[in-house]
């Protein structure tokens, strides 16, 4: 029995905070094992101050059911639950079977993560249509049998192809699509039916067994080409959106068969994209992270595959920030991802353009001079309040424009804003700026304007000169679709096909500049092209192909499931495709062992062929390379133990291995240092004929001649920059995060003489290591290697 004192009420308020009721709560405490379980749980879980109820409820069935065997791990799975990214009973039904089968053992998180469904966002819609599939495929059997359908056959339908699915979603809607196919219960429905006695028949001899023919689902039309998504050119004139304002009236803003017939005749009906970055110090700097790699895919690749054009835009706005050296990165950074823009403009091409539909806009009521200062527009549009100067005469907005065009205003003291609506929920909706007064000449076009336009003006009105067919974008970009067709809706211009798609998130790193900056200027990585680093000079100096990239991206498609997160393994298993077919072998040994051929004479060398590839012909010279084999080679000293067993295959004393491309050698004598433990040397005999036959391979690197060692190299094996998958979760604890062994320089490794004359950027596959690229801190005599990728491939278990 439980003695009801202070400690049980202070359980029963504990329990009650993390969304129990009261009465679960009582029972609870009269089960000490529960109670001490879940007491330790909500502790362990950090939410001794309350949780959601959803929360709890998970919670409660890990006090009560996590296996006993694997308790360690119950830390991680509370960490997975409290961040909400296992939040069904499914998932952690799902969890508990891992760790079941775990035991205490060490496990991978991708694999966790893959067998839990974390990250796998099942949308009502996605429900809806699994539902509806269901039902269709079984609406003969549904509409024989009415109510006495087995609704839990269907609910495991559902579940099979959507285990991760909300189930109240699902019984609820397949409550709904019951009504709605067979009405209201009858009399009928509600007999019991009767049991009929059926006569078994034999089953018919089976002349012979038929081959059981395994099929494999055909991949999606949207699989094969992510570009299917879009519409053609000549549809246009569809609704691209609807831009609600506060008095209730809704715009449908689409093109006039006029508008489109025009657009059409101009560009031959060809898709036209375009690039647009800005050539400023950020882009320079930062380089290209994941999400533009992912904008130049799409917005180059859906103009190549419909055989249309892509520009590549220069934002050039700010007069302030652009430099020439940035645009030709820039240009050098597009040529090298593999991307042949059509045409090359800059928004300063259109200068003259947008000053004369700035003062359209302005003839129409759309638009006003202002003179609030920076901060007074902010807190002007954070209290929804109007300018004063808002309701002011279209001439005088006239006016001022053209004086603050001709310099003769004030830096500052003016803006032109565009007449929007104030009231509207769309923050992007309220007045935005269209031009700023800058006395600064612009690198492209000279002292000619001391006003810019921004952004928001310039960017749509562009898009609509250029006959852009398709604007395409990343999702955080949604909210200003609003204000980009009003604005090319109050000017009567033509108007693309807006999409937005979700932004590419990489488990493992950052992606916001500023945290990328704070990183690189304080030094916690070596510099914007650090190989750590997910931005394309990283990745190049890494030793990553364009392709890969490529390819990486359109195997993740283009979709609107913002806030997916793709596993780092599964840009690592693209490389490693890619590497796989044009990275030469070659044999590296990273931490040398000298191993003494005892029955090799010293002065002896064996010049012996190895492969550049696995599958070489041997008719086919330069598929092959020379490797030295002398009285002294050297192997890894992780491939040497003093103590065998039956599932190691590397050397040991009295055990033999097969040196890769060479001859088996077998352990006579180990050479200690002075200590007594160090191995220093090992003796072997080798085996000439090859009679024996050892299952262990070990690569290896000979002296190319008597008392000259191999030719050194430094190696720089590279981890992941952060621990946690997602380290932005961690809020300003982000910097803790980082993994401080994602860097590790071997300084004396030994190569084969063959890649004395590798040059900077050249690949290789170091047998059994990994994949490698010459680093640039290369220098005469002294080879610098990256580790671009190991050789071993988790996409497939882990990768999402």
């Amino acid at each position: 029995m439980v003695l009801k004192d202070d400690n049980s009420e202070k359980s029963i308020e504990l329990f009650i905070s993390i969304g129990l009721d009261e009465k679960t709560a009582r029972n609870t405490i009269n089960n000490n094992k529960v109670t001490a379980n879940l007491t330790a749980v909500i502790h362990e879980a950090a939410v001794t101050d309350g949780c959601d109820r959803n929360t709890g409820n998970l919670l409660y069935s890990v006090a009560t059911k996590f296996p006993t065997n694997a308790l360690v791990h119950r830390p991680t799975l509370l960490k997975y639950i409290v961040n909400s990214k296992i939040k069904t009973p499914a998932q952690l039904e799902a969890a508990f079977a891992f760790f079941a089968s775990t035991g205490p053992e060490d496990f991978k998180l991708n694999e966790f993560e893959e067998a839990c469904g974390v990250g796998i966002e099942v949308s009502p819609e996605d429900i809806e249509k699994a539902v509806k599939g269901i039902f269709e495929e079984n609406k003969k059997t549904i509409l024989e049998q009415r109510y006495r359908t087995n609704v839990g056959e269907l609910f495991g339908h559902v579940r099979k192809s959507l285990p991760w699915a909300d189930p109240k979603i699902v019984k609820k809607l397949i409550d709904e699509k019951m009504y709605e196919l067979l009405g209201e219960k009858t009399a009928a429905d509600n007999e019991k039916p009767t049991k009929k006695k059926e006569k078994k028949e034999k089953p018919a001899k089976v002349e012979e067994k038929k081959a059981v023919v395994e099929t494999t689902a055909e991949p999606s039309e949207e699989e094969l080409n992510p570009y299917t998504i879009f519409p053609q050119p000549e549809q246009n004139f569809m609704v691209h959106t609807e831009v609600f304002f506060s008095d209730g009236s809704i715009l449908r803003c689409s093109n006039t068969k006029e508008v489109l017939d025009k657009h059409l005749k101009v560009t031959g009906g060809k898709v036209y994209t375009r690039f647009p970055p800005e050539p400023n110090g950020l882009w320079f700097y930062v380089r290209f992270q994941c999400l533009y790699f992912q904008a130049m895919f799409v917005d180059f690749g859906l103009a190549k595959e419909r055989g249309g054009c892509c520009y590549l835009r220069y934002d050039d706005t700010n007069p302030e920030a652009e430099k020439e050296e940035y645009i030709n990165h820039i240009e050098e950074i597009v040529k090298w991802m593999g991307w042949e823009p059509f045409k090359i403009t800059y928004t300063s091409d259109y200068f003259q353009e947008l000053y004369d539909l700035a003062v359209e806009l302005i003839r129409r009521g759309h638009a006003y001079v202002d003179h609030q200062t920076a901060d007074e527009i902010k807190e002007y549009r954070e209290k929804k309040m109007n300018s004063p100067w808002r309701d002011r005469p279209i001439e005088e907005s006239l006016k001022l424009f053209d004086e603050m065009r001709r310099g003769i205003i004030e830096e500052g003291k003016a803006t032109l804003r565009m007449k929007q609506d104030m009231q509207s929920d769309n923050f992007n909706m309220y007045d935005l700026i269209a031009y700023r007064i800058k006395f600064a000449p612009h690198p492209k076009a000279g002292d000619k304007w001391c006003i810019y336009p921004s952004y928001d003006y310039a960017h749509c009105t562009v898009d609509s000169l250029e006959n852009i067919t398709h604007s395409l974008c990343t999702l955080e970009f949604e909210t200003r679709r609003a204000s980009y067709y009003w604005l090319l809706h109050s000017l009567s211009l033509y108007m693309p096909y807006v999409w937005e798609y979700s932004r590419l998130n990489v488990t493992n790193t950052v992606m916001s500049k500023r945290k990328l900056n704070y990183i690189v200027t304080n030094k916690y990585v070596d510099g914007w092209d650090d190989p750590r680093l997910l931005t394309l000079s990283g990745l190049r100096r890494r030793g990553v192909t364009s392709t890969a990239i490529n390819a990486f991206v359109r195997g993740i498609g283009i979709t609107r499931s913002d806030g997916s997160m793709i596993h780092v393994s599964r840009l690592e298993h693209h490389i490693r495709e890619e590497l796989n077919k044009t990275a030469p072998r070659t044999m590296v040994v990273l931490n040398p062992l000298k191993v003494v051929i005892t029955n090799l004479e010293s002065d002896k060398l064996i010049e012996l062929d190895a492969k550049r590839w696995p599958d070489a012909q041997n008719d086919d010279p330069s598929a092959f390379y020379k490797v030295p084999f002398s009285r002294v080679v050297y192997i890894d000293q992780s491939d040497f133990r003093m103590k065998d067993s039956k599932d190691y295959y590397g050397l040991a004393p009295g055990k033999s291995v097969l040196l890769r491309y060479a001859f088996p050698i077998k352990c006579t004598n180990v050479v200690f240092a002075d200590d007594n433990e160090t191995v220093r040397e090992i003796h072997a005999e080798y085996d000439p004929e090859k009679k024996s036959k050892p299952k262990g391979v070990l690569h290896w690197v000979a002296e190319s001649s008597p008392g000259e060692e191999p030719i050194k190299v430094e190696v720089r094996l590279f981890e992941k920059l952060f621990n946690s998958e997602n380290p932005a979760e961690l809020n300003d604890a982000w910097l803790t995060d980082i993994n401080p062994n994602s860097k590790m320089v071997i300084s004396g490794a030994y190569a084969v003489s063959t890649l004395k004359d590798a040059a900077v950027g050249d690949r290789f596959q170091f047998e059994r290591l990994g994949y490698y690229a010459v680093d640039k801190d290369s220098e005469p005599g002294k080879l610098v290697f990256n580790r671009t990728v190991t050789l071993r491939d988790s996409y497939g278990k882990g990768g999402k």
